[in-house]
């Protein structure tokens, strides 16, 4: 993408002809993008009464592509992060050049995340490796693919709910790997998101302006943060489950009513954020109150007697956080449904 600084102006519109009116365009700008006589613009008219100028032709733009170098003995974590961080700001290619060659354990991480980017991997030697995306953003959707986002974590945490109250081991465990899921779809919207947000022409073909941009990065966080904390009650469901530990009748039925409550509450949020209906938020966000009291009457826990371990014990508080914690981000979801309800209409 060709990058080139000018200051603003003002440009007088000529009258051309009885009905035609045009207005002449930087030179600068018209050298950078190689557009001549004769060739074609595009012009998509923006919401707030602008217009957004782009070639239509001319200078083609190269693929994003960056190198990033690999010290000796860096840690899978920081080159998992540098990958991560080349993708959401767009690169299609990622090249990775070890200073000396790649240990088996930095191969093995970089292909997990390479997996995860929905990313190739089109070169590998010893001391270089290339990524490549394999999704063409133009032809994506970040309603589709919120919805999918959306349909995973509510299968994650119906079934979740279903294992507690049944007691089915293998339907808990069922449930963590899905995470994985959300987290693919996660990093493919926002990576989307923000290139929609820099990119005005590829938000027109995707249906988002820039200020659903951030309405759209808060509800894909949020979403991924209500699965994160439902992988972590499946976790501590097949602990309990596999001990011989009895929770008290009182936690155990305060446990399940709070989570039914976060459970309706959560697809009802979503939905209401993707077909922008505004009337059931006020009572989502009042179902929080009723977790949070439900919450209260957990607070402390009883007393689980001998059988009880302190490792059982965290479990149950584990359980019990992350529904207080689900309760908040679907109040966020909620908030987020009603500040764009009232957005002002240009």
């Amino acid at each position: 993408m060709c990058i080139y600084m000018i200051k603003m102006e003002k440009r007088k519109i000529v009258a051309l002809g009885q009905s035609s009116h045009v207005i002449s365009l930087p030179k600068v700008w018209l050298k950078t993008n190689n557009l001549n006589k004769g060739d074609y613009i595009s012009i998509l008219p923006q919401s707030n009464g602008s217009l957004f100028i782009y070639p239509s032709n001319g200078a083609t733009q190269d693929t994003p592509s960056i190198q990033l170098r690999v010290v000796v003995d860096e840690g899978d974590a920081s080159i998992v992060r540098k990958i991560i961080g080349a993708y959401m700001d767009g690169y299609t290619h990622i090249k990775l050049r070890s200073e000396k060659i790649f240990t088996v354990d930095q191969h093995a991480a970089i292909r997990h995340i390479a997996n995860t980017l929905y990313m190739m991997v089109i070169e590998s030697e010893a001391s270089n490796v290339v990524l490549e995306t394999l999704i063409d953003e133009s032809k994506a959707s970040v309603f589709a693919g919120v919805e999918r986002m959306h349909l995973i974590t509510y299968s994650m945490f119906r079934d979740t709910l279903q294992a507690l109250r049944s007691r089915d081991r293998a339907l808990a465990s069922s449930v963590a790997p899905l995470e994985n899921d959300v987290d693919q779809l996660m990093f493919f919207l926002l990576r989307l998101i923000r290139s929609a947000a820099q990119d005005l022409s590829l938000g027109s073909r995707l249906g988002i302006d820039p200020l659903s941009c951030l309405d759209y990065q808060r509800l894909v966080h949020s979403i991924e943060s209500i699965a994160d904390h439902v992988a972590v009650m499946a976790t501590s469901v097949v602990a309990l489950l596999d001990s011989d530990f009895e929770v008290p009748a009182s936690v155990y039925d305060g446990i399940l009513k709070a989570a039914d409550v976060a459970f309706s509450s959560y697809d009802l949020a979503v939905r209401c954020f993707l077909s922008s209906n505004v009337d059931p938020t006020n009572e989502i966000i009042d179902e929080k109150s009723l977790i949070e009291g439900l919450y209260s009457q957990l607070t402390p826990l009883p007393l689980i007697g001998d059988q009880g371990s302190t490792s059982l014990l965290a479990h149950i508080i584990s359980i019990r956080e992350s529904i207080k914690g689900i309760s908040h981000y679907i109040s966020d979801i909620a908030e987020l449904t009603i500040e764009r309800a009232y957005k002002i209409k240009k």
